[in-house]
């Protein structure tokens, strides 16, 4: 690295990548620099930074000693241990050293201590709250939520003949070992641990798993219009149950508040799905499969006027991207219950999944949300028929309850979808950081061309929050109108 490129690198400042030190004095605080860098995607230092980006600069003996220094934290300090890179650059304040510090891949990463750190902003913070913990030891395959015993249960909470009739489909005899007692049988299979059903065994054969685990349940709701601030929708349902169960009546739910095309067949035909039913399929498979089980949160699935959102609890590991995804590439979240799960729901594994989908209905836009812990798989309707269907439900009553809704947050649905900082909405604080924008230069800023989805997704939730206001309040229709940050906002990004 030149010196050219370190004060490029300087100039950006600290963020969640990047930390100034001017120097380390006790391996305990590097160690849990490293540490922190590890547990959140990796980062880089700079040794010999002074906090206000000013090159202080390291002597050849300063370097010898933090050389030392680094072997030690690294390698004695922490556990597992790390393996840092380093680079010295020569500037005419003296020598950096840049420390790399790659994704750990054995998360999560602790100090001499046992604490657990990670990167929050430019610092770092110590992990206390325990369904973090859980899912920093389920990235690293230390644990999962799909094995863990349901407390309470027995064999008892379980269908035993639909159990047995999965057994004999898909085991032979011997596999199923005819002879052994049912908890030994679900112990073997993962589905019990000789006392107690894994949460695995009741979500998938329990006779009520709502009573066990009341979150981990769908809600659908289908709105008439494109706003989930909408005070009126056509559609409402939960859907509990085991997985087979909810999936079946999920899948029927967003059918029903579908159109058919009449496409190329007769005219007696019933019509083709708008959007094909095999894509339908695959990403609500994905969800049940896939979502994280040790967030007590429902799936939801959102039917609007132009598109359908299947948001599920939990972001993709930060070993996988959504280009990772989109290629076939997977890690399994609930390895036990997605095995059982590729006999008795339409899954196949081996991450193709998100291919299929794409391949059948290539207008699909993935997001997953470290902040908002969710992902969220957004299926476009064909525009023709929202457009046309606008049309026909659009009336006075209803013009108005959308501009109604729209300045209030309402209803159970929009808490839970406001209530955090997404990262939509923090990329456009962002983008207002520097002024006023209108909405176009802000969807242009955003490499955004669908107005819905910056309008659902970006621009009302920041409103709501009081992250961002108008600047003509008083004419909110107004074709000048832009946004600006507020005091709320400016302090969400720090």
């Amino acid at each position: 690295m030149t010196e050219a490129a370190l004060l490029e690198r300087i100039a950006l400042g600290e963020h969640t990548r990047q930390q100034f030190k001017r120097s380390f004095h006790s391996p305990d605080a590097m160690a849990a620099e490293l540490a922190a860098f590890a547990n959140s995607g990796g980062g880089t230092l700079l040794i010999g930074v002074d906090d206000d980006g000013s090159i202080a600069g390291l002597s050849a003996a300063d370097v010898r000693h933090l050389n030392q220094m680094l072997s030690n934290a690294s390698s004695q300090h922490v556990r597992p241990p790390i393996h840092p890179r380093t680079e010295n650059v020569p500037t005419r304040a003296g020598l950096v050293m840049v420390v790399t510090v790659p994704n750990g891949l054995a998360k999560p990463y602790l100090d001499r201590q046992g604490r657990i750190w990670v990167k929050q902003g430019a610092d770092k913070r110590h992990v206390t709250a325990r369904e973090e913990m859980q899912r920093m030891f389920q990235s690293g395959g230390l644990v999962y939520a799909d094995v863990v015993p349901v407390a309470g249960t027995t064999s008892a909470d379980l269908d035993e003949p639909a159990f047995r009739r999965y057994l004999a489909q898909h085991y032979s005899a011997d596999t199923a070992q005819a002879g052994l007692p049912l908890d030994a049988v679900l112990q073997n299979l993962g589905l019990g641990d000789g006392h107690e059903l894994t949460l695995a065994g009741l979500m998938l054969f329990g006779h009520n798993p709502l009573r066990w685990r009341p979150a981990f349940t769908i809600k659908a709701v289908a709105f008439y219009g494109t706003s989930i601030a909408d005070t009126h929708y056509q559609d409402s349902q939960d859907f509990s149950g085991t997985l087979p169960t909810q999936y079946a009546e999920a899948l029927a739910f967003i059918k029903r508040n579908l159109r058919r095309v009449q496409g190329s067949q007769g005219f007696n035909s019933p019509g083709i799905l708008e959007v094909p039913e095999i894509a339908l399929q695959e990403l609500l498979v994905n969800a049940l499969v896939h979502r994280d089980y040790f967030t007590s949160a429902s799936i939801r699935i959102l039917v609007f006027r132009d598109r359908i959102e299947i948001i599920s609890p939990g972001p993709l590991s930060d070993s996988l991207s959504i280009d990772d995804i989109r290629h076939g590439k997977s890690n399994r979240r609930n390895p036990t219950l997605s095995e059982h799960a590729f006999r008795l729901l339409p899954y196949r594994g081996m991450g193709s999944g998100i291919p299929r989908a794409l391949g059948e209905w290539p207008q699909i836009e993935l997001i997953s949300e470290l902040s908002g812990n969710q992902f969220t798989a957004l299926v476009r309707r064909p525009q023709g028929l929202w457009e046309s269907a606008s049309e026909q439900v659009e009336t006075p009553a209803t013009e108005q309850a959308t501009e109604q809704a729209t300045e209030q947050v309402t209803e159970q649905v929009t808490e839970q979808v406001t209530e955090q900082v997404t990262e939509q909405v923090r990329r456009l604080c962002l983008a207002l950081q520097q002024g006023a924008k209108g909405t176009k230069e802000l969807m242009q800023m955003l490499d955004l061309k669908h107005r819905p989805s910056f309008l659902d997704g970006y621009l009302n939730p920041a409103l709501q929050q009081h992250l961002v206001e108008m600047t003509q309040p008083d004419s909110p229709r107004s074709p000048t109108q832009k946004y600006r940050l507020t005091d709320k906002g400016r302090s969400a990004l720090k």
